[in-house]
């Protein structure tokens, strides 16, 4: 499938390798939206199958091979793999293409450094970014293996130039991390400002395009950016949120959406913004509902949740998007429970959009928040029973 590219977008081959593994995306429609959100066009889209990456090209000689007479033909100026690929194995097929070729890890950082608006959220993309690159020093650069040492020069006698560059990245990273870790205090000292004020802490975690922030937006009247895009919010945002059937305001947050593969180095990256949910109450699991890969994705997040020791924060399914949801999959009633990693949890059909549901959501926070106050009271498991009747 083609697509035609204005000269000044930079059109891009994708390629996915199905080794077997379940949910394998044949048509590489996420890659595709990642690659439209990084402003690339998309001029054809590779599918094939191997048992195994092939060590050198990832691909194997004959598929490479291929894929460069696609680029030659279309007038592709990149390719780009929906797996990762190591320095090695990019660098190999760079040169056997002669184009440059990335891979879904670099494309998510290139959405999240243009996204980056807050001081935090910049340095953790830069911290990711660093991480990144401090693996990939060899891959393109070939001043890289000169001698730079010496007398009146930088670096030590006799080191090398891909050594001096290591180093520099080294000292980077550690200030970086430096930074994020003032960042990280001054987070803490406002949740136990929060914590002494007794606030009550809900987090809206979710796959990316989930509809996290204009859930975020219907509940607490705010105007944090909405997008029908991947990643349209990078930022955590917290505002106070009014619940007249409890009588008091709960914090509300709303965070970086998740997404399959998300690259380790920017889980450890966002660990200060994630912080928010693992330290939550309640988290509101925003599912799109519309979408016929919904289980896929909460899985998705369900691993990124344990990966940032927020899996035993109790949760609350939101399926959003429930004006456009195919007729026949439209549910009889908007409250009611499913399973989730083996434990019954409390699910909510909502639409973001056009507020249908909302009251519902309301009140569930509501009791939960009352439940949470009572003498011993827990936030979740006591509130199942009530759940039997659902609301239409």
């Amino acid at each position: 499938m083609s697509a035609t590219s204005s000269p000044s977008t930079p059109s891009v081959i994708l390629v996915g390798v199905d080794f077997g593994l379940p949910h394998f995306d044949r048509e590489l429609e996420e890659l595709g939206l990642l690659a439209q959100t990084a402003g690339y066009s998309v001029v054809e889209r590779v599918s094939c199958k191997r048992r195994a990456p092939d060590a050198a090209l990832f691909v194997g000689s004959g598929k490479a091979d291929e894929i460069k007479m696609l680029a030659q033909s279309t007038g592709a100026s990149e390719v780009l793999f929906d797996q990762s690929l190591s320095p090695a194995q990019q660098r190999n097929l760079e040169r056997h293409m002669g184009l440059p070729v990335n891979d879904r890890t670099l494309l998510i950082l290139e959405i999240f450094a243009q996204r980056a608006r807050s001081h935090e959220g910049k340095l953790q993309v830069e911290l990711a970014r660093l991480q990144y690159l401090s693996t990939r020093l060899v891959r393109r650069w070939s001043h890289l293996e000169r001698q730079s040492g010496g007398i009146g020069m930088r670096g030590g006698p006799g080191e090398t130039q891909i050594e001096l560059d290591r180093r520099m990245i080294g000292e980077a990273i550690k200030r970086t991390k430096e930074r994020l870790e003032k960042v990280k205090k001054q987070r803490a000292t406002q949740r136990r400002q929060r914590d002494r004020r007794e606030a009550f802490n809900i987090s809206l975690v979710g796959y990316t395009n989930a509809g996290k922030s204009s859930l975020f937006n219907a509940l607490v009247k705010a105007k944090a950016y909405a997008a029908d895009q991947l990643f349209a919010t990078l930022d955590t945002t917290t505002r106070q949120l009014y619940l007249g059937e409890a009588g008091r305001s709960v914090s509300l947050s709303d965070t970086v959406g998740f997404i399959r593969d998300l690259p380790h180095g920017l889980v450890d990256a966002f660990a200060a913004t994630l912080q928010e949910a693992a330290d939550a109450d309640l988290l509101l699991h925003v599912v799109d509902a519309s979408n016929p890969t919904h289980p896929e994705q909460m899985a998705s997040v369900q691993a990124v949740l344990a990966e940032i020791g927020a899996q035993h924060v109790p949760q609350l399914l939101v399926f959003n998007k429930l004006d456009v949801m195919e007729p026949a999959t439209v549910p009889h009633v908007l409250r009611d429970q499913m399973e989730l990693d083996g434990q019954s949890t409390p699910r909510i059909y909502v639409s973001a959009q056009t507020g249908e549901g909302l009251p519902a959501l309301r009140a569930f926070l509501a009791e939960c928040l009352l439940a949470q106050a009572a003498p011993g009271g827990e936030i979740l498991p006591g509130l199942y029973p009530a759940l039997e009747n659902p609301l239409a």
